[in-house]
């Protein structure tokens, strides 16, 4: 499969949205931002998972008096909370249901369970074996420098083979570079990139047809895609790379 782009840009992110690594997927590297300041409401320390009530987010709260003063790479977590308990009984209730939760929260949760210091290095490790999981082996580097506007420098990066990358019967706009940071965000209007391509495929998700106002009038289900990686993988397990590499 050919790269669509040959470097996405994208922040840090708690278990991401499917479309991060559908980005992830269809680039020929990806680079992680370390300079940017700490950004509130973000998937940089929150994730949306699919619980009996509907829609859920999780954040992880981070020391506050460091927010507006230091870079994303140097957020620690806060631990006085009790987050963590949270998240793995919310995960659990959410997923335990699933073909594949309980075959890979062996992998994810002492990833969890070890306390990184820092955000970025809890999000790094999570973000690794993630990848391994779904069988990604894009490259993946750090920001060297904090860079506001990519969109100049697009033109001056080489992609091999553009004329060659399709998804789903779409090709991007001639862009060489993907800036994620802003667009791969819970605040972003438009649509999502798996939106854009075509991409939104349908897997089983275990309370969909539970929720009031989800089931459609034939008694279908009614899919709620980009959901957090999580979702995914505890519902297609193996097969979950290929929802990505269409």
């Amino acid at each position: 499969m050919e790269p669509c782009y040959d470097t996405a840009v994208l922040t840090t992110a708690y278990f991401p949205p499917v479309e991060y690594f559908f980005a992830i997927a269809h680039s020929g590297r990806v680079l992680i931002e370390q300079h940017e300041a700490y950004q509130k409401q973000s998937w940089r320390n929150r994730c949306r998972i699919l619980s009996a009530a509907g829609p859920e987010d999780l954040s992880i709260p981070v020391v506050k008096e460091e927010r507006l003063s230091r870079p994303i790479r140097d957020i620690r977590i806060d631990y006085g909370e009790p987050w963590l308990q949270h998240h793995i009984r919310a995960f659990a209730a959410a997923y335990n249901h699933s073909a594949f939760y309980d075959y890979y929260a062996d992998d994810l949760l002492p990833i969890l369970e070890s306390k990184p210091t820092f955000l970025f290095d809890l999000n790094l490790s999570l973000l690794e074996k993630l990848m391994s999981l779904l069988g990604l082996d894009t490259p993946v580097s750090l920001t060297d420098s904090f860079i506001a506007d990519y969109a100049p420098l697009g033109s001056d990066i080489p992609l091999p083979s553009q004329e060659k990358c399709s998804v789903n019967g779409i090709s991007p706009a001639p862009l060489r570079l993907l800036d994620g940071r802003e667009r791969i965000q819970p605040k972003y209007k438009g649509k999502s990139l798996l939106a854009e391509f075509g991409c939104e495929q349908a897997y089983y998700q275990v309370f969909v047809n539970e929720m009031p106002g989800q089931a459609r009038h034939d008694g279908a289900s009614s899919f709620i895609p980009n959901l957090s990686i999580l979702d995914l993988l505890s519902a297609e397990g193996p097969n979950a790379g290929s929802f990505l590499r269409i």
